[in-house]
């Protein structure tokens, strides 16, 4: 499938319907936008909620608050760091 979109003078495009209905794209997703030399591919960005549970989770971290994860994810960056 190709279509095409005029930029406009804030250099917003809209992204044509057929392209939204191919992707599944509606109000409020998020795109990623890859260049590769002078082509751009655009992709949709999956919710939190539709990847949910395609990573398997060891035992000992199962049911582990989420501020926890973040503070252990946090302080391991910051060490790899030094």
């Amino acid at each position: 499938m190709q279509d095409f979109a005029r930029i406009d003078a804030d250099g917003q495009i809209t992204i044509p319907k057929e392209v939204r209905d191919a992707l599944c794209l509606n109000e409020g997703d998020a795109v990623l936008f890859t260049v590769d030399g002078e082509r751009a591919v655009i992709s949709r960005i999956p919710t939190l909620m539709e990847i949910a549970g395609t990573f398997e989770v060891p035992l000992e971290k199962r049911n582990t608050p989420w501020d926890e994860i973040i503070a252990e994810t946090r302080r391991k960056r910051a060490e790899a760091r030094r």
